[in-house]
């Protein structure tokens, strides 16, 4: 496993320092420019179509998801282990800098899973049982309908499968075992047994009730964590402004909290901000626009702006919070991190040991191990089903059933492996999707343009 994980980290490396960064950044800012800023332009727009329409019970579509449905599936899979332990990663590695670059990679984004949002319902398939299916191989054939696309296509939906499917649920049920073993002493084995076994029942319902457990499920947890967040950022009032500060200061400085040269630090820094980000919002990755693709919508665009609330909230929210409370407890203050002192503490018990340190050890190793369950829970259902359909897209029906248990297998492993070597292996993967994915939008640029001129109630 040391051998393993020394070859995934090199890798991960050149990933995130480089190829990254510029596939990320420059889509972003590509589709920011050609959308003329859409993420600004219809924000309003895209509050009012998430938040004046909000409702826990979509009921079951004739075929595809409610618009919302699709929304919770999509957040359910960005607001994962991303948003706490990734986030905690991010600040423990790269500085609190990182986080200004997460902000950075996420406003960007939200022009990007726009354009990911608005290819999918252009490109999605009705099936001859009803049934709706879309995503990034479908667009990818779009953009290439030759050899070129057909490689480009496998090895997407090879790529979400292992990343997603298989490593990206054992991140999650590791994060659920190791957390639960802190806070209530249950064997990391035991919680990932039991995680297997409902994760099991609700895959068996298929979309419909993923989408129905999701659409109750995310607003419930990201008010549950965003409530103990703020009743701890009351506590630490008098470190928000040095907070702020530090994340700030510590962007363009990061070398004088995590150390080495001006460069490697600040290379640190942003790789950080971008890797994690990407982890936390998915936009670019390629994983939401399944569930966009979904959406019952008059209009490719209502789905696209509403897409673009998935990243804000997962990141300007979600994540913003978790960034907060790690900062103004472990750094702000003459915090324990700030002074260097890194014994015992580790990205997966950051968070527990910030509410600890305010509300004691009992009362927040619990509140934090409750939050996770939900986060990391509900993403292993929506990533579950993003594999799912690439799963079909490859092999059919046949290989959905062997997938199906070979990645309930995978979630039970989850909680038995290294931490670290689990989170490279599904930064890899989730890195590797990057590349076909952008490629395909690039050359589908045109139509998301076009989408976006003639959407309705144009202003």
């Amino acid at each position: 496993m040391d051998a393993l994980l020394s070859i995934v980290k090199t890798i991960n490396g050149y990933l995130s320092d480089y190829i990254l960064i510029i596939l990320l950044l420059g889509t972003g800012i590509f589709f920011s420019v050609k959308t003329k800023f859409v993420q600004i332009r219809c924000f309003g727009e895209g509050m009012r179509k998430v938040f004046g329409k909000i409702s826990l019970n979509g009921g079951k579509q004739e075929g595809g998801l409610s618009s919302f449905q699709a929304l919770t599936t999509a957040i359910a899979a960005q607001v994962g282990t991303g948003n706490i332990v990734g986030a905690s990663g991010a600040i423990l590695t790269g500085g609190p800098g990182a986080i200004f670059w997460m902000w950075i990679i996420a406003f960007f984004s939200m022009a990007t899973i726009y354009a990911e949002a608005v290819l999918a319902q252009k490109t999605r398939v009705v099936k001859e049982d009803g049934s709706v299916a879309g995503g990034p191989v479908y667009y990818i054939m779009k953009a290439f309908p030759n050899g070129f696309g057909k490689f480009l296509s496998t090895f997407f939906a090879v790529a979400i499968i292992l990343a997603l499917g298989f490593m990206g649920s054992m991140v999650q049920s590791n994060s659920i075992g190791e957390t639960c073993n802190t806070a209530f002493g249950i064997p990391t084995w035991a919680i990932g047994l039991i995680i297997a076994i409902v994760a099991a029942i609700i895959f068996l319902g298929g979309v419909q009730r993923i989408a129905s457990v999701t659409e109750k499920l995310v607003p419930i947890m990201a008010v549950l964590y965003l409530l103990g967040g703020l009743a701890l950022l009351i506590c630490r009032i008098q470190y928000i402004p040095e907070t702020f500060g530090m994340i700030f200061k510590y962007a363009f400085a990061p070398q004088a909290i995590i150390g080495g040269g001006f460069g490697y630090a600040l290379k640190t820094a942003i790789s950080q901000g971008a890797k994690r980000g990407l982890f936390s919002n998915e936009a670019g990755m390629g994983s939401t626009p399944h569930a966009h693709a979904l959406a019952n919508v008059e209009h490719p665009h209502d789905q696209g702006v509403v897409a673009m609330m998935g990243v804000f909230i997962d990141t300007f929210v979600v994540l913003n919070m978790t960034a907060l409370i790690v900062i103004s407890t472990l750094y702000a203050g003459n915090g324990i991190l700030a002074q260097g002192a890194t014994d015992g503490i580790s990205k997966s018990n950051m968070v527990q040991l910030a509410f600890s340190g305010v509300f004691g050890s009992t009362i927040g190793n619990a509140f934090v191990a409750i939050c996770l369950l939900f986060f990391a829970f509900s993403t292993i259902l929506s990533w579950n089903f993003f594999g799912k359909l690439n799963v079909d897209y490859l092999f059919g029906k046949t290989g959905v059933k062997i997938y199906s248990v070979i990645a309930i297998l995978f979630i039970f492993a989850g909680s038995l492996l290294s931490n670290d070597l689990v989170w490279e292996l599904a930064d890899m993967f989730n890195q590797l999707m990057v590349i076909p994915n952008s490629i395909a939008m690039f050359a589908l640029a045109g139509v998301v343009v076009k989408v976006f001129n003639d959407r309705p109630n144009k202003k």
